[in-house]
């Protein structure tokens, strides 16, 4: 059984316990390193690691919380403003990582103090909003989406690290999915 298949799982201490760990997931990752490894990209439509940390800093000030208020003031009365998915190219674009790391664990911290003194239980939890895009979404959908949304930039920031080594690794690229058949 595909895993999309299932009854959905959603945990809100699960949850948080994946938010709180990002920024340190991320610094332990990437802090220190030369800009070799943090300037990496896929290529020129690819973000760097740092663009990503840029991203998910635009996201704790503009996205998730918000729209997560936004249902809880307004529910569907009110559509949530649109994200812009690449202010972080301009914002960030001459800050360091150095500074980036520490900015996206305060702004992460506060945003989920916010969370938790919400005290958000299963009416909270199936409460709806409108987004722009998609219409009706549930505040369980919403934060749910941001754990997905997390972990899928953590993944994004291995695989562009990993690729560096596309050309190096020779005959083993066959065995690393992570390099895939670039």
């Amino acid at each position: 059984m595909d895993s999309s298949d299932r009854k959905p799982q959603f945990d809100l201490g699960e949850a948080i316990a994946v938010l709180d760990r990002t920024p340190r997931v991320m610094d332990t990752l990437l802090g220190g390193l030369p800009a070799g490894w943090t300037e990496a990209t896929d290529g020129a439509e690819s973000w760097s690691p740092r663009v990503v940390i840029g991203h998910l800093i635009h996201g704790e000030d503009t996205d998730w919380i918000p729209r997560a208020r936004i249902i809880l003031e307004h529910g569907e009365t009110r559509a949530f403003l649109p994200f812009d998915r690449f202010t972080q190219l301009e914002r960030f674009r001459d800050t360091g990582l150095a500074e980036l790391l520490p900015l996206f664990a305060r702004k992460r911290a506060g945003n989920l103090a916010t969370l938790a003194a919400w005290k958000l239980g299963p009416v909270q939890l199936a409460r709806s909003g409108t987004h722009p895009e998609f219409g009706r979404v549930t505040m369980e959908q919403l934060l749910a989406t941001w754990v997905a949304h997390d972990l899928g930039h953590v993944a994004q920031v291995v695989r562009v690290m990993a690729r560096r080594y596309t050309r190096d690794i020779g005959p083993w690229k066959a065995y690393l999915s992570i390099i895939g058949n670039t």
